[in-house]
Order: C-alpha cells, then sequence, then structure tokens
C-alpha cells in the first residue's frame, strides 16, 4: 500500500517528466495539449447530448425543449446592481454542481439499466472530471505559481498544505 508521500513523489516525477518533454520539443507539446483538449470538448459536449436525451426521454418532451428548460435552470445572466456589475442565476451558485453532478449520476444508472456501457462510460468520466475539476485546478494554479514566483524571486503564495504544520520561533528579550 502507498504512503500519501509516495504518491506526491510519483505525481511530481510525472510533471517532471511533463515539463522536459514540452522543454524538448514544445510544439509537439502544444499539439498533444490542444488535442487533449479537443477530446475532452468532444466528450463533454456529447454527455451534454446524452443529457438532454435522457431528460428528454423522462419528461415527456423534445431535445429541443429539454434543453431550453435545462438551460434555463442552469443560466447565469450580468446584471447591474447598486452600480456593481454582478452575474445572477435561477440557482444558488453552491447548488449548480451538485445538481449537475446528480443528473450526470442519474445518466449514468440510466444508461447502465439498460446495458448501454459505451454512454456510461461517457457520463461517468463527465462526472469524475466535474468532481476533481476544482481540485485540478487549484494544485495546477499552485504548481505554476509557485515555480513561477520562486523563479521571478518574489515570495510564493502561502501554501494550503495540510500535512504541513508551520510555526514561528521568537526570543524574548530579558
Amino acid at each position: 500500500m502507498r504512503q500519501p508521500v509516495d504518491a506526491i513523489c510519483w505525481s511530481t516525477e510525472i510533471l517532471r517528466l511533463f515539463v522536459t518533454a514540452a522543454i524538448r520539443r514544445p510544439k509537439l507539446a502544444a499539439v498533444v495539449a490542444l488535442l487533449l483538449l479537443a477530446v475532452l470538448a468532444g466528450t463533454m459536449t456529447y454527455t451534454a447530448y446524452l443529457v438532454i436525451g435522457v431528460l428528454a426521454d423522462y419528461l415527456g418532451t423534445g431535445r429541443f425543449l429539454a434543453g431550453l428548460l435545462l438551460g434555463a435552470v442552469l443560466a447565469r445572466f450580468p446584471w447591474i446592481r447598486e452600480g456593481k456589475l454582478r452575474i445572477v442565476g435561477l440557482l444558488p451558485k453552491s447548488l449548480r454542481r451538485p445538481l449537475i453532478v446528480g443528473l450526470l449520476a442519474l445518466c449514468c444508472l440510466h444508461f447502465l439499466s439498460r446495458a448501454d456501457y459505451v454512454a456510461a462510460a461517457f457520463t461517468g468520466f463527465s462526472t469524475a472530471f466535474v468532481l476533481t475539476m476544482p481540485w485540478l485546478r487549484r494544485t495546477v494554479f499552485d504548481r505554476v505559481s509557485s515555480s513561477v514566483f520562486s523563479f521571478a524571486g518574489r515570495q510564493a503564495r502561502k501554501r494550503s498544505d495540510d500535512m504541513v504544520i508551520e510555526g514561528e520561533f521568537r526570543e524574548k528579550k530579558d
């Protein structure tokens, strides 16, 4: 069984491998990154198509009306109030991600019950991506900003590592 420290070291080794590969062949690294982003966009688009189809099936309407309903529930609009630009929506911010994960899980169970494993795999991957996206964004941003700030000679942001206990010690003058 791996310890958490081993997993952190292993992820650092993979990150180092990707960085050295990008430095050696930047054009190839850019092409691979764009290809991965295109695959991710296609996967998420196809999953949205599947979700709207399942939602239309459950509501007994067409795909167009189900898509409009889902778009109206999840839409966010700019709103100027008291001289400040705000973004408002029908659902509060804290409820949007659980609703999307719930819809994706419902669709995954729907496809598994009908033995449609390819569609279930797409919705399962999208569910995992939606759940891990905040962690992934925070991790990548922290790694990039720490390397850039240390390279520029500035202090890096405070680390938010729960495994590290930080303390300050000061001498008392008698």
